[in-house]
């Protein structure tokens, strides 16, 4: 096997060689207090797997549905290999939680299945502030860092195609 793989204690999978690889992430604003935290594992294990922070570039947006927008045209001008997107739904006594997701989640399959770059999905999806605490750091860790992993692994994916 390849010196440029690492391996990760979890799931013991390689991790690829992520030193040249260049990420957008896109954060909402709303439910700030979750949307940070994912931010914080993305870049932690983004770091850790190598990718220089410098290229990184992070773009806040108001919500959630502004994630689509906001990743098509970093996907079109960013000069970036790969988005993650971050974002916090909680259901409310409203269909708006339905409208929200499901808009969301169409929308960047379309970006991702017509795109050039893989565009990862990291928008927590929660009946409950306390689910998404949970996924924010909380006992089931941060998914800030599954996503970053993902990223990776898709970027390279796309990259082996592209050879």
């Amino acid at each position: 096997m390849s010196s440029t793989f690492s391996y990760t204690a979890d799931q013991g999978q390689p991790i690829p060689d992520a030193s040249e690889m260049r990420f957008g992430v896109v954060v909402t604003e709303w439910n700030n207090d979750i949307t940070d935290k994912l931010l914080e594992g993305t870049l932690e294990e983004l770091s850790a797997q190598g990718v220089p922070l410098k290229n990184v570039t992070v773009k806040h947006v108001p919500g959630s549905f502004e994630l689509i927008y906001a990743a098509s045209q970093l996907a079109k001008f960013g000069h970036v290999n790969g988005i993650i997107i971050l974002g916090c739904v909680i259901k409310g006594d409203t269909p708006h939680f339905d409208y929200i997701c499901q808009g969301v989640t169409e929308g960047i399959a379309r970006i991702n299945a017509m795109g050039d770059i893989p565009v990862i999905f990291g928008l927590l999806t929660v009946l409950t502030h306390e689910q998404a605490e949970e996924r924010a750091g909380g006992r089931l860790g941060n998914k800030g860092k599954e996503f970053a992993l993902t990223a990776i692994k898709m970027v390279d994916y796309a990259w082996k195609l592209q050879k």
